[in-house]
């Protein structure tokens, strides 16, 4: 029973978690948030291990509760200070901002009082008329372009009445090379009979001369 009463008065104590306080500056800020990162995870922690403990005990429903209202005590202090330190940043956000703003301000009305008091510029002076170009006009281009465009289309259409000429010619060169080459060939062919019919007639009149130079066979 000692042991019980011992464990439900640690639960009920504090764990040591400090009440919200204002921070001074930024970086106080900045501890003051990285604290309740350390804190909240401690509480989280020990609110586990105490879980654990109280499934051990009799009264289980009972230490549950101390345990759940420790932790919620101690988060809830945990979120002051993290409120306290993000309040912080944010005013001195703004504070930081208006300031920016209150120079930028001041040097701006500071610029416009020294130009005030300068006296006035003289008035620019005309500039002369520009010069005309020593180089051939816009309009004298475009009718050089032109002349150019008609003198390359005039070549061209030359130049393509001399290849269809050029073409014409080597076809009939062509042509007239195969005339030349089937007649040619007619030629040597018709040669060629002559001669075979020649050397076959001067077989035949060879065999017949032979024939009358063979004596005749005495009848039995």
């Amino acid at each position: 029973m000692k042991a019980i009463i011992t464990v439900m008065a640690m639960l009920v104590a504090p764990i040591g978690a400090a009440s919200a306080q204002n921070v001074k500056s930024v970086a106080e800020a900045d501890a003051a948030l990285a604290k309740v990162a350390q804190d909240r995870a401690a509480i989280n922690d020990e609110f586990a291990a105490s879980e654990r403990e109280c499934y051990t005990r009799f009264f289980v429903n009972n230490c549950l509760d101390k345990a759940k209202e420790k932790r919620r005590v101690a988060l809830a202090d945990a979120r002051a200070r993290e409120v306290d330190a993000q309040h912080f940043k944010r005013a001195d956000s703004v504070a930081r901002r208006d300031a920016d703003l209150a120079e930028r301000n001041r040097k701006d009305a500071e610029e416009e009082a020294l130009r005030a008091a300068q006296p006035p510029k003289p008035a620019k002076e005309e500039h002369a008329p520009a010069k005309p170009s020593s180089g051939p006009s816009l309009a004298e281009r475009e009718a050089e372009h032109d002349a150019k465009v008609k003198r390359q289309e005039r070549e061209d259409a030359a130049n393509a009445a001399k290849r269809a000429a050029n073409v014409e010619a080597f076809e009939r060169k062509q042509a007239e090379s195969l005339r030349r080459q089937q007649e040619v060939a007619r030629k040597k062919a018709e040669n060629d009979a002559k001669a075979k019919e020649a050397a076959e007639r001067a077989e035949a009149d060879k065999k017949k001369a032979e024939a009358r130079q063979q004596p005749a066979t005495p009848a039995q």
